[in-house]
């Protein structure tokens, strides 16, 4: 992993997530210990209104902390209700956490390379409908990361669990000085709290420290 992304995950903290919200995310760590247990894929679908912000920081920091944790066929995705744009203000929250970024195509619906590890594959981030052909189409946990996709999605086809996870939403601080503080906001409790998901996980496995 690269060294300033792995100093910022050494950093996260899980003392101020309250009982309230680790019972929400026992629901995800019981389904990624499952999967462990009976050495399958897990298979994982973050999935908000617009797929342009908490989907795609939840989906990279997914895929990232399994790696720390040295935990296996992790497979994260992202969609939306509608496809939009990653927002640029994502990108920039995520090179600052320490991912490395490129961009591989121009126009409204950019495509992006993230890598967390110089070997690993990278991950592909464009925004997307969640039952996109890019997605799975079953076997996996469908997480709705926003109220709104939650309540515009009553039924996910091939979700053998749905999860609702919301999180806070900073696009309300867009054309404010706070812009930058509040994604900033954002990614890392998505971060902390994911970070703690995978700390739950049992498994022999030693966490990449490089």
């Amino acid at each position: 992993m690269f060294g300033q992304l792995a100093t910022t995950i050494f950093k996260f903290k899980s003392d101020n997530i309250s009982n309230e919200r680790k019972e929400k995310l026992k629901t995800l760590i019981d389904f990624i210990q499952r999967k462990v247990d009976k050495h399958q894929a897990v298979r994982l679908n973050f999935i908000c209104t617009h797929n342009s912000i908490r989907s795609h920081l939840s989906q990279v920091w997914t895929q990232a902390l399994a790696f720390h944790f040295n935990i296996h066929n992790v497979f994260c995705f992202s969609g939306g209700t509608e496809a939009t744009a990653v927002y640029s203000q994502v990108i920039m929250s995520l090179r600052s956490a320490g991912f490395q970024i490129t961009q591989l195509s121009e126009g409204p619906n950019p495509v992006y390379n993230v890598k967390y590890s110089f070997d690993e594959h990278p991950i592909t981030a464009f925004s997307k409908k969640y039952d996109a052909g890019f997605n799975p189409s079953a076997n996996f946990a469908a997480i709705l990361t926003c109220t709104e996709a939650d309540n515009a999605c009553p039924f996910i086809t091939g979700a053998e669990e749905r999860i609702a996870l919301p999180f806070n939403y900073p696009k309300a601080f867009d054309n404010t000085p706070q812009r930058a503080e509040k994604y900033e906001e954002t990614s890392l409790q998505i971060a902390i709290e994911l970070c703690y998901v995978f700390s739950k996980i049992n498994t022999r496995n030693k966490p990449n420290n490089v």
